[in-house]
């Protein structure tokens, strides 16, 4: 294993977690992210300020406001802090930028379980030339087009995927495998996206189910892979549901086992399964599948 060199320019830890956590979560294209974040002062006060109010939604129903809170904004406000922090290191070590970067970018790579890629230094505003010379020094190695691995890390495919694809949930038999309550190894990964997306990369490597924006995001959860990095996928009654709607295009006898597994389960709920169900328009399938394995 290659002994992974020391950090000289540290960010705080707790500002290092939380800007990764913000990267990972936010599906918005880097394009808008950046230009949210140009948009802000650069005046600390007023910056604070900005966010702060920026924070809350506004809603209105029935002649009464409401505010809401408003976690793009917050994870915009984790984003600009990590940025400060460097740029407070630049200022300190004028000499030293390049030093800077790369201890950052080993930083970020650290907290986010080995695996760097090109999104996660855009807001930041590093040049891409640097992960080239991380390359070149055999800090990284590219396992696909914009992400790179610490060599002393082994490559979780799903955490990958889901970093590059991060429209793409796992789920249906892709998502019980996560659960434990199928035996089919997931070969190729199933995802479903919202009816909007369309990148061919994705269907050529996964099973793909598309769905409209209403559903999409309905049961999403962060789950562990067999690695123990945390995806997203959906949760154990979005999946039943997923799978009674999609069976056609399913293993007949997956199926079978998986609902047996998932009847038997003590902590199904299927009062969720159930409000799951009427929002997908399959309540009638469901129940049905429901009563012939609830034993």
């Amino acid at each position: 294993m290659r002994k992974v060199s020391k950090v000289q320019y540290k960010i705080d830890g707790d500002v290092l977690k939380n800007y990764v956590e913000a990267i990972n979560s936010i599906k918005a294209p880097m394009s808008q992210i950046k230009e949210q974040l140009n948009q802000l002062s650069e005046s600390k006060e007023e910056l604070n300020k900005a966010l702060n109010e920026s924070m809350k939604l506004v809603i209105e129903e029935s002649g009464a406001t409401f505010r809401a809170y408003n976690p793009m904004m917050d994870q915009l406000k984790k984003i600009h802090t990590m940025a400060n922090q460097m740029k407070e290191l630049i200022i300190k070590y004028p000499n030293d930028h390049a030093k800077i970067y790369i201890d950052i970018m080993k930083q970020i790579m650290s907290a986010n379980n080995g695996m760097l890629s090109v999104r996660m230094i855009e807001p930041l505003n590093i040049s891409r030339q640097y992960l080239s010379i991380m390359e070149n020094n055999n800090d990284i190695e590219k396992i696909s087009r914009g992400i790179y691995l610490s060599p002393s890390t082994f490559e979780d495919s799903y955490f990958s995927f889901q970093q590059k694809y991060k429209k793409a949930i796992f789920s249906h038999m892709n998502a019980l495998y996560f659960y434990g309550m199928t035996e089919e190894f997931p070969y190729q990964y199933t995802v479903t996206v919202p009816q909007s997306y369309h990148v061919d990369t994705v269907n050529e490597k996964c099973n793909v189910f598309y769905v409209s924006d209403d559903i999409y995001e309905m049961g999403v959860v962060e789950v562990e892979t067999p690695s123990g990095n945390k995806v997203r996928a959906y949760d154990k009654e979005r999946c039943i549901c997923d799978i009674i709607r999609s069976k056609g295009r399913l293993d007949p006898e997956q199926v079978k086992k998986a609902m047996k597994q998932y009847i038997q389960s003590k902590d199904k709920n299927v009062v969720k399964l159930s409000d799951y169900a009427k929002r997908m328009g399959i309540i009638e399938k469901v129940m049905e599948m429901v009563s012939v394995y609830y034993e």
